[in-house]
């Protein structure tokens, strides 16, 4: 069942720790409905996010001690809100290998021993990191269930576009990306100078850990290889020029804005066979609206859980 789902693109990274520590006086930071954060959670999820990103390791750390709890607490709101869709918590075990696979590889590991030695010397429990993403998995089934029929793919508009790329040699881009939200339109110029500032000072990294809402914040923003014929006018737009380490001025997306910095730049052949590369691009499109969706909802889920800071 699991490998026919859709995979909503770079959703599946969430930390976790084992309980080693015993210098740390562990007291009760938050409560979430039935959910509690603990200072030894939030401890553990700092470490694990400056492992994972070693490139904030000399920020702030009032900062990530801050992008800690946020990450934490968006956890333990997904885990709510599947308990109450879920009776069965678990997923197949081939499913979260491939998930691990995602995961060992997007921080330069060539499989799953090297991933294990890795979480144990960051003293990281291998069975912890299972349950987190299937948390993970879970919600992105359950955004999967309540959202699939609403979306739009016109796949004769794929067809056309890809007919045209065929046989041509086309950008690929590795990039990352920081999402964001204002209240007011008047507040974007503003806004976009404060993260640029961060970008400057700190990094992407961090500055995608600390301002981004999508999925993909606490890996500093990271996507996947994309290629340029999977990207629309506006993004292609936005990124023409650009070198690698750049990154883009704002770009108007469903809910909000979305800043691009390029990490590498391939030229790519577009596949031959036509169905594959077609239904490539059809995933590429669900994904983003699967994603907005997620961001969507999880916003409202959020608005009915009482969150008290202890």
């Amino acid at each position: 069942m699991y490998k026919k789902k859709i995979l909503i693109i770079s959703s599946i990274f969430f930390f976790i720790f084992n309980t080693s520590s015993q210098s740390i006086e562990n007291k009760i930071i938050f409560k979430i409905d039935d959910q509690i954060i603990s200072s030894l959670d939030i401890e553990k999820e700092y470490k694990y996010l400056t492992a994972l990103n070693p490139n904030i390791k000399d920020s702030n750390q009032e900062e990530i001690i801050k992008l800690s709890k946020r990450s934490l607490i968006q956890e333990k709101i997904k885990k709510i809100e599947i308990k109450k869709n879920f009776k069965n918590l678990k997923v197949p075990e081939e499913f979260l290998l491939q998930i691990l696979r995602n995961v060992y590889s997007r921080i330069g590991l060539k499989n799953l021993d090297e991933f294990k030695k890795y979480l144990k010397i960051n003293q990281i429990g291998f069975e912890d990191v299972k349950n987190k993403l299937t948390i993970e998995a879970l919600w992105n089934e359950l955004i999967l269930i309540k959202f699939t029929s609403k979306i739009r793919i016109n796949e004769s508009d794929l067809k056309k576009k890809l007919e045209r790329d065929m046989n041509k040699i086309l950008k690929s881009y590795l990039m990352s990306e920081i999402v964001f939200e204002i209240s007011n339109l008047k507040d974007l110029d503003k806004k976009f100078l404060e993260i640029s500032e961060t970008i400057k000072n700190e990094g992407f990294d961090f500055a995608a850990l600390k301002y981004s809402l999508s999925q993909t914040s606490n890996i500093g923003g990271k996507l996947d290889w994309i290629k340029e014929n999977s990207l629309n006018k506006n993004i292609k737009e936005a990124i023409k020029d650009l070198e690698i380490n750049d990154f883009t001025n704002p770009i108007a997306i469903q809910g909000g804005f979305l800043v691009l910095q390029i990490n590498d730049i391939k030229d790519t052949k577009i596949e031959i066979d036509t169905e594959k590369e077609l239904q490539r691009l059809i995933d590429f499109e669900r994904n983003n609206q699967l994603n907005q969706y997620s961001k969507i909802y999880f916003n409202k889920v959020k608005k009915n859980i009482q969150i008290n800071e202890l």
